[in-house]
C-alpha cells in the first residue's frame, strides 16, 4: 500500500510527464545506434577490433565533457537543455548511414553521444532534485521500465525493417523520429516547480568520494559490457542484425518487468545489498564470457549481464542520501565526468588487448567487478 501511494504521488509532479518521454527517446536512440552499429561497422565499413575501440572511446568523450553542463546552465534552463540534447542525439543517429567510413563513424558517433550524455546528466540531476529520497528510486525504475518498453517496440520495428530497409535508411528514419520528438518536447516544456538553487560551477567534495569511486569503476565495467560483448557476438560468433535485435528485445522485456521491482527493493533492502549482489554476479558473468566459448552461453550471459546492470541505479540513489540539495546538479555532472575517465580509455585499451587475446577485456571486467564489490561495502547510508 505504501509503495502504491508513493507511486501515485509521482504523477502529481509535472516533471514525471516530461522526463519519461524524453528518457524513452534517449534510450531508443541509443538502442537504434547500438543495434545497428556492429553490423554497419563490420559489414559496411569493415572495422576491426582496434577501430571499434577507437570509435567507442570517441563515443564516451562527451560523457567526459559533461562537467560543461553546469556552465551551460548559466544560459539555458536544465529541463530545456535535456530536450535540446535529444534533438542533437537524434540528428547524430539519422546521419550515421551517410558517413560509411571510420572517420564518418567517429563524427556521427560523437554527435549522437553528445546529445545522449548531456541528456543523461540532466535527467539524473532533475530526478534527484524534483523527487524525494523515497520517490527517486521509483522514478528511476519507472523511467527505465518504460524506456525498456520503448526499446522493445523499436527492436520489433528494426527486426521487421532489417530485411527491407538498408542500414542507412533505418538510421535516417528512426533517428529523425528521435530528433523530432525532442524538438516537440523542447517547444512544449512545462513550467517546473522551483527547487533548491543549484551551484553553477564544477565541484569535487571529499564527502562524496565513494560516489566518485563507484562511478569511476562503473564506467570501465559498463564499456566492457556495451562494447566488447556485442562485438564478441558479431565478430566471433557471427550474429546477424536480426539475432542481435532479438537479444535486445529479450533484454528489454526483462528490464520492463524487473526495473520497478529493483527500485522497490532498493527502498526495502538498501543500495549496499543490491549493489553487492550485482557485482558478485558480474564477476562470474565476465569469467564465463572469457572461458566458455559457446555462442548460446555468450548470448545467455548477455541477458544475465543486462539484468544485473539494472541494479546500477543504486549508485545515484545512494548519492542522493548523502548530498546537500544545492550540490546535486554540479555533483552529478562531476560524477558523470569521473564515470567516463576510464570509459573513454577502456574501449581503446580493450580494443588493443583484443588483438592480443580477445579474452583479456573480459578478465579485466571480472577484476573491476571484484574491486567494485569491495568499495560497495563502504556504503553506510543504505539500510
Amino acid at each position: 500500500m505504501v509503495y502504491m501511494k508513493e507511486f501515485k504521488e509521482l504523477k502529481n509532479n509535472p516533471m514525471y510527464y516530461y522526463l519519461i518521454p524524453l528518457s524513452i527517446l534517449a534510450t531508443i536512440g541509443l538502442q537504434i545506434w547500438n543495434t545497428l552499429f556492429n553490423n554497419f561497422g563490420v559489414d559496411i565499413v569493415g572495422i576491426n577490433g582496434l577501430q571499434v575501440g577507437m570509435i567507442q572511446s570517441i563515443r564516451e568523450i562527451p560523457g567526459f565533457l559533461t562537467f560543461l553542463v553546469v556552465y551551460i546552465l548559466l544560459i539555458i534552463k536544465e529541463h530545456r537543455l535535456a530536450a535540446l540534447s535529444i534533438v542533437i542525439s537524434g540528428i547524430g543517429v539519422a546521419l550515421t548511414g551517410y558517413f560509411p567510413s571510420v572517420e564518418g563513424l567517429m563524427f556521427t558517433t560523437f554527435m549522437m553521444s553528445l546529445g545522449f550524455h548531456f541528456f543523461e546528466t540532466t535527467n539524473q540531476s532533475l530526478t534527484l532534485q524534483h523527487f524525494t529520497k523515497r520517490q527517486a528510486p521509483l522514478m528511476f525504475g519507472k523511467i527505465k521500465s518504460l524506456s525498456a518498453l520503448g526499446n522493445i517496440i523499436i527492436g520489433i520495428i528494426i527486426w521487421f525493417t532489417a530485411s527491407y530497409w538498408s542500414l542507412k535508411y533505418n538510421y535516417l528514419v528512426l533517428g529523425s523520429i528521435i530528433s523530432l520528438g525532442g524538438l516537440y518536447l523542447l517547444l512544449n516544456s512545462p513550467n517546473v516547480p522551483e527547487t533548491t538553487p543549484q551551484k553553477k560551477k564544477m565541484m569535487i567534495k571529499s564527502k562524496y568520494w565513494l560516489y566518485y569511486v563507484l562511478n569511476f569503476l562503473s564506467g570501465a565495467r559498463r564499456q566492457i559490457f556495451m562494447v566488447f560483448v556485442l562485438f564478441l557476438l558479431v565478430e566471433k560468433y557471427h550474429f546477424s542484425v536480426i539475432q542481435v535485435t532479438t537479444l535486445f528485445i529479450m533484454n528489454n522485456i526483462i528490464s520492463f518487468l524487473v526495473y520497478p521491482k529493483i527500485a522497490k527493493y532498493i527502498n526495502v533492502y538498501g543500495e549496499k545489498k543490491m549493489l553487492s549482489i550485482e557485482y558478485t554476479m558480474l564477476i562470474f558473468v565476465f569469467l564465463i564470457y572469457a572461458f566458455v566459448e559457446n555462442p548460446l552461453v555468450a548470448a545467455l550471459m548477455y541477458i544475465v549481464d543486462n539484468f544485473f546492470f539494472n541494479f546500477a541505479i543504486g549508485i545515484n540513489t545512494y548519492f542522493q542520501k548523502t548530498a546537500e540539495p544545492e550540490d546535486i546538479a554540479p555533483s552529478v555532472a562531476t560524477g558523470f565526468t569521473i564515470n567516463h575517465i576510464l570509459a573513454v580509455l577502456m574501449p581503446l585499451i580493450g580494443g588493443a588487448l583484443w588483438l592480443v587475446n580477445w579474452k583479456i577485456p573480459f578478465v579485466i571486467g571480472a577484476v573491476i567487478s571484484c574491486i567494485s564489490l569491495l568499495f560497495v561495502q563502504k556504503i553506510k547510508y543504505a539500510k
